[in-house]
């Protein structure tokens, strides 16, 4: 990380919590974008030099690979439910907003095939967690009667939508996944993350 200094050649003030926050902010925005172009087994160096902090800042805040991935899960259903709060949510715009994140990350497609993180039984039943979070985001506001009402039909269409994401640009996967929701005659608001 380049060093910042104030004119004079003095260095900036200390921001503490202030910088926490930001730093934070920035690892968990690079460690997305990181695994959705190199997949979760990216090095560790390469989210800390997308955020434009050093290793240290990065080990404080995520010590290990599962933290990372846990800290963009979060990030992701807490957009989502956060769209399922606003006051104008439909189920169209919650659902945009849940397939910008299946576009924009590889760590939230692995999220919603919890079953299959096996050994790894602490990110599984974090994973199961976060996935009942979004179904219940969802759902309180899938219209009455619709297609996806009943039983596990919007589990598994979401399961199945985020099987079909796939390829090398967000623009690539967000068409194949828009694709696979008007083959399955569902209707998706605004592609882009909440608040965007």
């Amino acid at each position: 990380m380049t060093e910042h200094t104030e004119p004079g050649g003095r260095r900036p003030a200390n921001d503490g919590p202030k910088a926490a926050g930001r730093n934070r902010a920035a690892l968990v925005a690079a460690a997305r974008e990181v695994f959705a172009e190199h997949g979760l087994e990216a090095p560790l160096s390469a989210i800390a030099r997308r955020a434009g902090v050093g290793q240290g800042v990065l080990y404080r805040h995520f010590p290990d690979r599962t933290a990372a991935v846990t800290a963009v899960l979060e990030e992701n259903v807490r957009q989502i439910e956060q769209a399922a709060e606003a006051e104008n949510a439909t189920f169209p715009k919650v659902l945009g907003v849940l397939t910008w994140h299946l576009a924009e990350s590889a760590a939230f497609i692995g999220l919603l095939h919890a079953d299959r993180a096996g050994s790894r039984s602490g990110i599984r039943t974090h994973a199961l967690t976060l996935s009942r979070r979004v179904e219940r985001a969802l759902r309180k506001h899938l219209p009455p009667g619709h297609p996806l009402e009943t039983a596990d039909d919007l589990v598994l269409s979401v399961a199945m939508v985020s099987a079909a994401v796939t390829g090398p640009t967000h623009r690539e996967r967000e068409h194949r996944a828009l694709a696979a929701w008007r083959l399955l005659g569902v209707e998706v608001g605004p592609v882009r993350a909440f608040g965007g």
